[in-house]
């Protein structure tokens, strides 16, 4: 993980340092073979997991302080410890289910979407038809795939897993080569082979 406060001191408007109140949002920089996330966190939960560029991290910030209409800084949080912990364990194929708990932001609809998208199992991909006939909302493709864009919280709310009719990749704020990435290593991950070699490392 990157140092948090070395990354934000070269945008001092972009976050104040005082230590965290309860009604903050705690934000951390967490590197990825994939690239660098930015993760927040409240004490309900985490409330955001994006790939960001560090170059936009006061707007990415500032954007999420007036989404969430609380004050966010940087330092330390018992959720971010627990999913940087995750994390690296995901993308070394060991963890296949998230258990950090999740601080959701959207509209019932979108809630409902984000919550059915967490039932997609791990290694599967479902099409935006299939996930919208599931939240009994056959005619809502459209409304459905902008709740799935509208996810905050990457990896955790498996938007990744979603993909086009014809099963061409489609829709990932994180970069379709991402997406792609995401699913091969799932896919991986979730061989016959790979689950051998875990349970003789076991």
């Amino acid at each position: 993980m990157l140092h948090i406060q070395t990354a934000f001191a070269q945008i001092p408007e972009a976050l104040p340092q005082p230590a965290p109140t309860l009604d903050d949002v705690v934000v951390q920089l967490i590197e990825t073979p994939l690239g660098t996330l930015l993760a927040g966190a409240g004490n309900a939960g985490v409330c955001l997991l994006e790939y960001v560029d560090r170059d936009d991290l006061a707007q990415w910030t500032t954007n999420l302080s007036q989404r969430l209409g609380r004050a966010v800084v940087s330092g330390s949080h018992c959720h971010l410890d627990r999913l940087q912990t995750e994390l690296a364990d995901y993308f070394a194929g060991t963890l296949t289910q998230f258990t950090v708990p999740l601080w959701l932001h959207g509209t019932p609809f979108q809630k409902r979407v984000w919550a059915m998208l967490q039932q997609i199992p791990y290694g599967q991909t479902i099409a935006y038809e299939e996930l919208a006939c599931r939240i009994d909302q056959p005619t809502a493709v459209r409304a459905v795939a902008r709740a799935n864009g509208a996810n905050r919280i990457y990896l955790l709310v498996p938007c990744h897993r979603v993909i086009g009719k014809n099963g061409k990749l489609t829709g990932y704020a994180g970069g379709l080569w991402r997406k792609q990435r995401l699913l091969e290593l799932e896919k991986q991950a979730n061989s016959p082979c790979s689950q051998m070699q875990l349970m003789l490392e076991g």
